[in-house]
């Protein structure tokens, strides 16, 4: 730890700031080993499970069946929030009233360049 030098463009890990690490409570130190410890064992008997050459049936993991629920029922399981809500606004009323803008302005110039004389207006059936 003493010779780890940090990176100019990234942030010093959890587990090397001395700041972070040494000011956590021993009961909070132990949740998250007992956290870990869990998942360590839930990722290994998955993995037993998955790579079982005798195995017949599936394998029935809870969380994968939530995600791919709602991943093929997105409308479901949607909630509206403040991010949400402004990336809708900004794929779905700016580039309309952009476009609204954009083409008003272009036709209000032409149409002040028809009625000052500066432009002819060029009118052809063939092309």
């Amino acid at each position: 730890m003493a010779d780890y030098r940090e990176a100019p463009l990234s942030s010093l890990p959890k587990t090397l700031d001395p700041n972070e690490y040494f000011q956590v409570t021993p009961e909070t130190r132990r949740s998250e080993e007992d956290r870990a410890a869990l998942r360590a064992n839930l990722k290994r008997q998955y993995q037993v499970q998955l790579n079982n050459p005798h195995r017949k049936a599936l394998i029935h993991d809870p969380a994968l069946i939530r995600w791919e629920f709602a991943r093929a029922n997105p409308y479901t399981t949607f909630r509206p929030t403040m991010k949400t809500s402004l990336m809708g606004a900004l794929f779905g009323i700016v580039p309309i009233v952009g476009f609204y803008f954009i083409f008003k302005t272009d036709r209000d110039k032409k149409e002040a360049q028809y009625k000052a004389g500066t432009v002819n207006p060029k009118f052809s059936s063939s092309s």
